[in-house]
């Protein structure tokens, strides 16, 4: 379940309990665990691939409010969130995305993706379609698609019913969380 994990310590501690089991001789359970960190970033080319395919295999022009920019709920931490993974791939189909986060300010995103899209992609950032919004019931207005992807409460108790009339038809809710009935 979820979009992946993030943060600053679990990839790397499971990377160095990789390392600790290679150098006792388990190769098995090194492997176990390596795998452990393909499928993490397997899920989140997962998600991914999923919105693609339910927009039609086109987000080109394709308005997606991301909920959540944290790699968990009830912080601003955002190192090795999954939503940077996952907007740098849906920024490579020309997805136009709108963030919010409660505690994630417009900077923090913007230098997270600036800095993994630097380094890791070839697109240039400065023609990225980036927004970010406060306020979001004028966010959802016209969106095609809403992916959530920090469990924060402010998201379980939105107007749903009334969020579908604003979206433009037909409209996708992407809840990689399972907080939305």
């Amino acid at each position: 379940a979820g979009p992946g994990f993030g943060g600053s310590c679990f990839k790397k501690d499971i990377l160095n309990l990789v390392y600790l089991c290679k150098q006792f001789n388990l190769d098995e359970v090194a492997e176990y665990w390596e795998k452990v960190v393909e499928m993490n970033d397997w899920q989140k080319k997962r998600i991914y691939r999923i919105v693609v395919e339910k927009l039609f295999g086109n987000l080109s022009e394709k308005k997606i409010v991301v909920l959540g920019f944290a790699f968990k709920a009830n912080t601003n931490d955002t190192r090795e969130s999954p939503a940077i993974h996952i907007a740098s791939d849906l920024l490579s189909e020309s997805a136009n995305l709108v963030f919010h986060d409660p505690k994630v300010e417009e900077r923090q995103i913007r230098k997270e993706l600036n800095d993994y899209i630097s380094n890791y992609t070839s697109l240039n950032f400065a023609y990225l379609k980036l927004n970010f919004s406060d306020n979001l019931y004028e966010a959802f207005v016209d969106a095609d698609a809403i992916i959530i992807l920090t469990e924060w409460e402010d998201y379980k108790e939105l107007d749903w019913p009334y969020i579908k009339t604003v979206m433009r038809s037909p409209s996708w809710i992407f809840d990689t969380r399972g907080i939305v009935d």
